[in-house]
């Protein structure tokens, strides 16, 4: 006969409700599933012996739960703290390794470009900052703060002295003002650039489609069939690119494209048209200005920093022109380049959308006071 439990399980109606349903959830985990149904079964005067049989455990473990319940009710069937394992590792050393990693290796007199996590470990050691270490244990600590010294990112510095005019006045071209007024409905704001030595490569065997469980293949070998430029003008409110190819850049392919969009509606009815280009040669400093104005009257020449051509969005076009029409690149000819180029700008234009431009005047003079404290190290 077995023997009855001192822990007599009563259950009030809220704690029979709360443990019904956690016995009964598909989502909750097994352990608090289980320690429910343990109590469950307890409160219907179950004995231990034929708790543990029904549940396929040890009964030690319907004594342990049992009694805890008893003692703490509901809070009783959650874990305790445990103390776990003891640091090996200090709050300091972990700090200085953290620390160790944000410092370029070159401070140290490193001979080395960037750091690893096994250099780390290594660089560690040899400062004393601990007796050993394993490379996974600094990667571990790295993840923690989301440091990754082996990975890094190229800028630029401004150098442009106006950088702060100029690139506000490209940004408030893109919400339509221009010297702190709204654009009239008949102005029209283009982003312009070239796209040069695009090459027509032609492969020595034609690629191989998809298939299941295997990527396009593409061969390594090519014949050079030479290289164009592509110049192409994007409106930043409509999405409508203009552009033609050219056998390179200049200032005559770069007019040619001017004359192209400008005796084009609506731009040819336009009050204004401004221009955004960078510092390129075929459209550079004072004289393109004033070549652009003599030939077109309405049209506006408006010149980004120098170095700031990420300010530009045909470069996002461009972008995406690399992605989707040169890359993997297998063309017969230069005609066969032209021509899916410009096939692709008449599909892009069908379906586009202006780019969701978020970079404005607050963001630039974020950039800039960020800028402000690395000019020390730029001089």
């Amino acid at each position: 006969m077995a023997l009855e439990s001192p822990y007599q399980v009563v259950l009030s109606a809220e704690e029979h409700r709360t443990l019904t349903a956690r016995a009964r959830s598909g989502r909750a985990a097994h352990r608090d599933v289980l320690r429910a149904r343990i109590v469950l079964a307890a409160a219907a005067g179950t004995a231990n012996a034929q708790i543990a049989r029904w549940l396929g455990i040890c009964e030690d473990t319907v004594r342990k739960w049992r009694h805890r319940f008893v003692d703490q009710r509901l809070a009783g069937l959650a874990d305790r703290p445990r103390p776990g394992r003891k640091r090996v590792f200090s709050a300091v050393a972990e700090a200085e390794v953290k620390a160790l990693a944000c410092e370029l290796p070159a401070e140290s007199d490193v001979p080395l470009a960037r750091w690893s996590c096994t250099e780390l470990a290594a660089e560690a050691v040899t400062r004393g900052v601990v007796g050993s270490i394993s490379p996974s244990t600094v990667g571990r600590w790295l993840r923690a703060d989301a440091i990754r010294p082996w990975r890094f990112r190229s800028w630029i510095f401004p150098r442009d002295p106006d950088f702060a005019a100029k690139a506000a006045r490209v940004l408030d071209l893109y919400d339509r003002l221009w010297d702190g007024r709204p654009l009239g409905a008949d102005e029209y704001v283009l982003s312009a650039d070239e796209k040069s030595q695009l090459q027509a490569l032609r492969r020595r065997h034609p690629d191989l489609p998809p298939a299941p469980g295997r990527d396009r293949r593409q061969e390594f070998e090519y014949r050079r069939g030479g290289t164009l430029a592509y110049l192409a003008a994007y409106d930043v409110h409509a999405a409508r690119v203009l552009g033609h190819c050219a056998p390179t850049t200049g200032i005559a392919p770069f007019g040619q494209l001017v004359e192209q969009v400008m005796t084009t509606e609506p731009y040819a009815s336009a009050r204004r048209v401004f221009w955004i280009v960078d510092n390129g040669s075929s459209h550079n400093g004072a004289p393109s200005i004033e070549r652009m104005h003599a030939a077109w009257p309405t049209a506006e020449l408006v010149h980004l920093p120098i170095h700031a051509s990420w300010l530009n969005q045909v470069e996002i076009f461009f972008s995406i022109v690399q992605r989707k029409v040169i890359k993997p690149g297998d063309f017969a000819d230069l005609d066969a380049l032209a021509e899916r180029l410009l096939a692709f700008q008449d599909r892009y234009n069908a379906a586009a959308e202006p780019f969701d431009w978020h970079f404005g005047r607050k963001s630039l003079d974020r950039l800039l006071e960020r800028l402000t404290v690395h000019e020390p190290l730029a001089a």
